[in-house]
């Protein structure tokens, strides 16, 4: 037994803690009823309890700090104790779960739960695991899933501050999600980090013939990245580069007369003309001229453009179509953007995500979206895309997809330590959000408003969370889940070296 009820209200039920034992902030407790009922409970503050007055109390604690003399107290345990402040989350009743809508009785008593009293959270189909069910820092013996295709679907926010575990987790959800055929992935990977380049990744998969790497770089076996300058539209610059009215306009008029060589002519410095008039200023189309350079890394000589990184004026014709085939087919797709710069992995993002979502959305009216997979696309620091600044210019093919992609079999998974950036109508689409330790309040205020259940009394909690523990508040979850992270590097890591000096001793 963990402690007593007795007293409080519908939302902070007050419990005395038995005195020996150990209650932490967000551990789950229950309480059982009659008819084979309980009530899940958790616990959202912990405050001093004492039936010595409060200035008994200064007293006492002066001559101890003062004097250094011992104290004894009669009753010690019955008079000096914690009181547990809990939130009712849910009324169970053999494996169905209901929204708790009473009280437990009076000097009811609490307990820890146990791996029975969440039989109710029974692996969905096209389980998208998360992590171990957790209760305070203590992890239950319960996988932790959401139905995949809903969550998926229906966008993923997941919050955290540095060093919180936000890529531990990505790499588990990716990890996971490869043994499973109903979704596939595309990932702008900024640090090179998920693949395993330099060590264990998700290379070394199991299946790894469903995950398709591309980089500058290309190691043996994968793929170089290189995308033709043809293949860019003006639009793929929404969000991406600023561009001021006037220049985007000129860019428009660029594109309407020479097609997919508009980049090619502005470089070259071929003006449009009505009579002898230039139809737009020659410091508008040199504004244009540099940035383009600048984000595309390409300049004109006389023997044409010349190319530098990416994008190239030759080679990389069916680069976007190639992956958006090897989405569309359940594989999944890592870009290694690591050395770009941020406008570059925004510009081949907004490229490929343009291309999949007119694919998903021909495939809908065709009557033929059913048979496809579910699309996830992963975007480190999305504030970059998905900030109030960024869409108070204009919005963007993210942004699209983060309103209308749910129709489309087309998700986003949002990655940030800030998402007070992102206005509160995305972070609303986000009908799933994995919050790990966010020690700002600004910070836990965003997710706590458009959390999918109610986490008003959670903010507390939110802030104490360690490395690795996170809560799932979801549409698709009975409660908002505390769960813990496997480090699946180090589990897969230990797995692989016993297995090696298993067949080894038995070569010896």
């Amino acid at each position: 037994m963990k402690g007593i009820i007795l007293g409080g209200e519908f939302d902070k039920i007050i419990a005395r803690q038995k005195n020996d034992v150990d209650v932490e902030i967000g551990e789950l407790l229950v309480a059982d009823l009659p008819r084979d009922r309980k009530v899940l409970l958790k616990v959202a503050d912990i405050k001093y309890g004492s039936q010595i007055t409060q200035q008994n109390l200064e007293l006492i604690s002066g001559l101890k700090l003062e004097e250094d003399e011992e104290i004894y107290l009669f009753d010690r345990h019955l008079r000096n104790y914690n009181l547990l402040l809990l939130k009712p989350v849910l009324m169970i009743c053999g494996k169905s779960a209901t929204a708790c809508k009473e009280l437990p009785k009076f000097f009811s008593s609490i307990r820890a739960i146990a791996k029975e009293d969440v039989a109710f959270l029974e692996k969905p189909r096209n389980a998208f695991y998360i992590g171990k069910l957790r209760s305070g820092s203590k992890v239950v013996d319960v996988d932790v899933a959401l139905d995949g295709i809903k969550a998926l679907t229906h966008h993923i926010l997941i919050s955290g501050t540095t060093g919180k575990g936000k890529s531990v987790l990505m790499k588990n959800l990716l990890w996971h999600a490869l043994k499973h055929d109903y979704s596939s992935f595309l990932v702008f990977d900024p640090h090179d980090e998920y693949f395993g380049r330099n060590g264990f990744g998700l290379k070394d998969h199991p299946k790894s013939e469903k995950i398709v790497y591309y980089s500058i770089n290309p190691l043996p076996g994968t793929r170089t990245l290189k995308i033709n300058l043809r293949l860019i539209k003006p639009h793929h610059f929404l969000g991406v580069v600023d561009f001021s009215d006037a220049q985007r306009q000129a860019i428009q008029l660029y594109y309407k007369n020479f097609k997919e060589n508009w980049i090619e002519y502005i470089l070259k410095g071929v003006k449009i003309s009505i009579g002898e008039k230039d139809y737009f200023k020659q410091d508008t189309l040199a504004v244009i001229e540099r940035k383009l350079i600048n984000v595309l890394d390409v300049y004109p000589t006389a023997d044409g453009i010349k190319a530098n990184g990416i994008f190239d004026p030759v080679a990389g014709e069916s680069t976007i179509a190639d992956i958006c085939n090897a989405l569309e087919s359940g594989k999944s797709v890592i870009v290694d953007t690591s050395n770009f710069s941020g406008s570059v992995e925004l510009l081949i993002g907004s490229m490929i995500a343009h291309e999949l979502f007119l694919r998903y959305k021909k495939y809908k009216l065709g009557g033929m979206l059913q048979s496809k997979p579910v699309v996830s696309i992963v975007l480190e620091e999305a504030p970059r895309v998905l900030g109030k600044e960024v869409l108070e210019k204009g919005g963007n093919i993210f942004s699209t997809i983060a309103r209308e992609g749910r129709k489309f079999k087309v998700g986003l998974i949002a990655i940030t330590q800030l998402p007070s950036l992102i206005p509160k109508e995305i972070l609303a689409n986000m009908n799933t959000k994995i919050i790990l330790g966010l020690e700002m309040k600004a910070e836990r205020n965003a997710v706590i408003e458009s959390a999918s259940q109610d986490l008003s009394a959670d903010e507390k909690t939110i802030s104490s969370l360690d490395v690795g523990e996170a809560i799932v508040s979801s549409n698709f979850a009975r409660f908002a889940i505390p769960v813990k992270i496997d480090d699946f590097y180090k589990k897969e890591v230990k797995s692989e070296i016993r297995k090696i000096k298993l067949d080894y001793s038995e070569l010896s």
